[in-house]
């Protein structure tokens, strides 16, 4: 079965069919299980909502870079307790840094540094969002000790070259639908350095939709195309493709 370990099924690009969706995900034997990665504050709340509904969905709590609006004291305390006290919670996330879309970058960083520290505390792994941001996120992520906790890189843009360094912090790798892409030359090669038991498989639905569904929006089970991908660069089956990222997800997340 699918394991996708980071989609936004809290997003209002559900609102009209949320619950035929993973309910048809899940009964077809596909999907087994989603981790529903928060944005902010009230995606948390939404996500927890999920979670409590679905049995085979978990949840992340975070703060992502592009939403500062929401960078509290109080909602920080507020994502710590709910990631404490809700055995749903496997990871705080989505967190990092994003330097495309503009935003204070210090503030970003300052973010991103204390929920590290709510991670560490909690015991939980990352979610990392690092878009054009390369540098100062692995710098943060040593001087912070992120290695204690490990994590993932979600739809992974580094390079394969710096591929070991971000092994070494105990990240697992995530890729998507963007493995399905014409010049996705890039992200191949990662998929050919990778160690098998660090990748992750993931949507980010609604977006980053796989061929030949590209333009659409996203749902777990567009998986399928990405591992077929990933068993023709390592020759396996995508049947065991598949099984080898389900279970490096749940080792990940504790699950």
């Amino acid at each position: 079965m699918i394991f996708d370990t980071h989609a936004h099924y809290d997003c209002d690009a559900y609102d009209q069919d949320r619950d035929a969706l993973l309910e048809e995900m899940h009964a077809s034997g596909n999907v087994g299980l989603i981790l529903n990665c928060a944005d902010g504050i009230a995606s948390c709340h939404r996500t927890l909502e999920l979670c409590e509904r679905y049995d085979f969905v978990y949840g992340a709590m975070g703060i992502h870079p592009e939403r500062l609006e929401d960078f509290t004291e109080e909602n920080l305390d507020t994502i710590a307790k709910l990631a404490a006290h809700n055995h749903k919670v496997k990871a705080i996330g989505e967190v990092g840094l994003d330097y495309v879309n503009g935003g204070d970058k210090t503030e970003q960083q300052r973010l991103f540094v204390r929920q590290i520290g709510i991670a560490r505390e909690l015991g939980l792994p990352l979610v990392i969002h690092d878009r054009e941001a390369h540098l100062d996120t692995m710098t943060i992520l040593r001087q912070e000790r992120a290695w204690e906790v490990g994590g993932v890189m979600h739809c992974y843009s580094g390079s394969s070259e710096m591929l070991p360094q971000v092994l070494d912090l105990g990240m697992y790798i995530g890729v998507g639908g963007v493995l399905t892409f014409k010049n996705a030359v890039k992200v191949r090669q990662v998929v050919e350095t990778v160690p098998q038991d660090r990748l992750l498989v993931e949507t980010d639905a609604p977006y980053l939709t796989a061929v030949p569904h590209r333009g659409h929006r996203n749902r777990s089970d567009y998986i399928s195309y990405v591992l077929e991908q990933i068993a023709c660069i390592w020759n396996i089956s995508p049947e065991s493709a598949e099984n080898i990222t389900y279970d490096n997800g749940c080792r990940l997340l504790r699950i």
